[in-house]
């Protein structure tokens, strides 16, 4: 299983594979023709809870990452969903919208199923 992770609003490549988007929330003034998804995985998003308290602060980054894979682990069929896409697509791209990419759910999201697929080996990330 091979991914990368990327803004959904950077330009479509070939390299990008699958187009799977992890946000809970559409992305504001995209088009689904614009967006090329191949899915659109809402449930493996933070909760709107955890990502309305976290805010993108990055003071609060720490226990943003806690919390979130805290979720992940609760929500295991998000997980297998998504996981199975990734099976399905050997060459995917996790899509997300925030601006911040160091400090956002996709970042956290990648860590973690590297960690639950050591198969899993990590691409460059856009």
């Amino acid at each position: 299983m091979a991914f990368k992770i990327k803004r959904a609003t950077e330009p479509l490549t070939k390299a990008d594979g699958a187009r799977i988007l992890i946000d809970r929330l559409w992305p504001r003034g995209q088009s689904k023709d614009k967006l090329q998804l191949t899915a659109w995985v809402k449930d493996i998003a933070p909760s709107t809870e955890l990502r309305q308290w976290f805010g993108h602060d990055p003071d609060k980054w720490q226990e943003f990452r806690k919390r979130y894979r805290a979720e992940l682990d609760a929500n295991p069929d998000a997980v297998a969903e998504l996981q199975e896409l990734l099976r399905e697509h050997p060459n995917a791209t996790l899509l997300f919208m925030a601006h911040d990419a160091e400090h956002c759910n996709a970042t956290v999201l990648a860590e973690y199923l590297r960690e639950h697929h050591p198969l899993a080996r990590k691409r460059s990330t856009a």
